[in-house]
């Protein structure tokens, strides 16, 4: 699970066999059709919309904080995972971690933009750092006390507690797909919509989840075009920037009817021929344009720990960065590590955002 790092490694040696192919791609679809970050990304795009002064300060704050600062770019540190996965499969490997002022400081370590996590964790130190990191609160979660174990997104604390403790933005999860979808998109609808009153951003985790959904040994809750549906409801419901899982496959509508025999969604023929492929660049492009073509930033997640991370994490930057999307979140591989490795980590990803090499496609 520990990368130890000797010297610093070039983005193309973390790549190794897919280097070439991964920095030299080129996308179907054109890269003029899209609205790519930069540093005037609040100007250029949040200032024409019906986002009010105080959320335009606090997309500011956001683009504008840590290492990738005014580059159009977000780097965040993610640790919803003591309530998600529960806090002992998260914080054994690290125990240091139990702490929440721990998490903070990782965060500030690593110079990103943001911490996203709980409202107890950044409740208990807020006084001391909210003024000294861009804060996040993640208002809702799934909780694996509950036997047996169920799968829905509930409100853990409200918008009011997050500004309250001096959030610049709310983070929420909707699992799309599931039977609690309807519930969770009203829910989040509303918390958005009072989040903007406020002046707060807002950030959606768009995330499926149906069993349907796993087929064989292809797992299409990674499937582009279900994905790209759910950031575009997403984007409806007025997230400023969208998470969402790297995506590895496709044709998840047509996989779902096939396999249940029953009519699923609407999809056409062109997705597949015109706008994607079988490329990760492809499918996280077509992530991209249903954010808007890119007026919603897409960030895309780093996933689990592993023996490989920070192969992994710079692969995963690199797509999202050559796709045009707007960064990166990652929390299990640099919090399961050693505090130093976590931060280097952190760095290697902002160094592909960082880098004049890694072009968009």
């Amino acid at each position: 699970m520990t990368a130890t790092l000797s010297a610093p490694q070039a983005i193309e040696s973390w790549l190794g066999q897919e280097a070439e192919d991964l920095l030299t791609y080129k996308a179907k679809v054109s890269k003029d059709l899209l609205h790519l970050p930069s540093s005037d990304m609040v100007d250029r795009i949040f200032s024409i919309s019906d986002r009010n002064p105080q959320v335009l300060r606090s997309l500011q704050q956001l683009y504008s904080h840590g290492r990738l600062g005014n580059t159009g770019y977000i780097s965040i540190l993610p640790v919803d995972q003591g309530i998600e996965h529960s806090a002992g499969a998260s914080f054994a490997p690290n125990p240091m971690y139990f702490d929440p002022e721990n998490i903070v400081k990782l965060a500030m370590a690593s110079e990103c933009n943001a911490v996203a996590t709980t409202l107890g964790v950044l409740g208990i130190v807020s006084r001391k750092y909210a003024h000294k990191i861009p804060f996040i609160v993640k208002i809702n979660h799934n909780e694996l006390l509950t036997f047996p174990n169920a799968y829905d997104q509930i409100m853990f604390g409200s918008v009011e507690q997050a500004w309250n403790l001096g959030a610049v933005a709310v983070g929420a999860t909707i699992y799309f797909g599931s039977e609690n979808s309807t519930r969770q998109i009203q829910e989040v609808s509303r918390a958005f919509a009072r989040a903007h009153e406020l002046g707060m951003a807002t950030i959606l985790w768009c995330y499926l989840r149906n069993n349907a959904f796993k087929q064989g040994d292809k797992d299409y809750h990674l499937a582009g075009d279900l994905t790209g549906q759910a950031n575009h409801i997403g984007v409806t419901i007025e997230a400023d920037i969208i998470k969402q899982k790297l995506p590895e496959v496709d044709r998840g509508y047509e996989a779902v009817a096939q396999a249940s025999g029953k009519s699923y969604g609407k999809t056409n023929e062109r997705i597949y021929t015109d706008l994607t492929s079988d490329h990760p660049i492809d499918l996280t492009r077509y992530q991209v344009l249903n954010c808007y073509n890119g007026r919603v930033g897409l960030i895309n997640s780093g996933g689990a720990s592993g023996k490989n991370d920070f192969a992994e994490a710079v692969r995963t930057a690199v797509i999202n960065k050559r796709a045009g999307g707007s960064g990166l979140i990652s929390g299990r591989k640099t919090f399961q590590r050693p505090f130093e490795e976590g931060v280097k980590l952190f760095h290697a990803i902002q160094d592909v955002y960082l880098s004049p090499e890694v072009t968009i496609a």
